[in-house]
């Protein structure tokens, strides 16, 4: 068992112009738990981002959409949880992972940035590295230099198709990982084919 999640935070930047890109995945995961336990996700100035509160298994957890673009979203995190007395070890982060291919998503607990500077800024703003994450696969270009351009295009459709199955799998276990059941969502989740 480890610590209950009291917030899901899903990485990606505002507005429609990045709404489809691979960086976004974050994103269309927390809009898929709000539409699955009934949440409506509004603007919220002082968290700097889309915010609403739902049900999962019995437990109360805020869900977070950061307005603040992918290299601030530390920001907005540190702004609910704090507000909130949310500790860094109760924060799930869902964001898109270049080391994983579409279609794949693993938990993980802590580490640190891997050069995602969502979470660089997120590590930065809540002073710890505990938190939980979601990784939800996008795959690499194959080449260093055109990573910056890769995850701010759109996915192609199969990879949409992929990555929109992984995040059906991930929600199938997020009841458990909301209650704090790690072993056994890890287990579920990174079986799954």
């Amino acid at each position: 068992m480890r610590a209950s999640i009291k917030m899901i935070v899903g990485l990606g930047n505002p507005g429609p112009k990045y709404e489809q890109t691979r960086h976004n995945a974050g994103f269309w995961f927390v809009d898929s738990v709000a539409k699955s336990y009934q949440g409506q996700l509004r603007p919220e100035s002082k968290f700097h981002g889309d915010v609403c509160r739902v049900q999962i298994g019995g437990d109360d957890v805020w869900l977070l959409k950061p307005d603040t673009f992918m290299n601030l979203s530390g920001q907005a995190i540190a702004a609910l949880a704090n507000f909130y007395k949310i500790n860094v070890e109760n924060i799930l982060v869902v964001h898109d992972e270049l080391d994983l291919d579409p279609g794949i998503v693993r938990l993980k607990q802590g580490g640190g940035h891997g050069g995602h500077n969502g979470l660089r800024d997120s590590i930065s703003r809540l002073g710890g590295k505990d938190f939980a994450r979601l990784r939800i696969g996008i795959g690499h270009p194959g080449d260093k230099s055109k990573v910056h351009n890769y995850v701010l295009h759109q996915a192609t459709r199969d990879e949409h198709i992929e990555m929109d199955a992984a995040i059906d799998r991930a929600l199938d276990v997020l009841p458990e990982i909301v209650t704090g059941e790690w072993d056994r969502a890890m287990n579920r989740l990174h079986t799954a084919v």
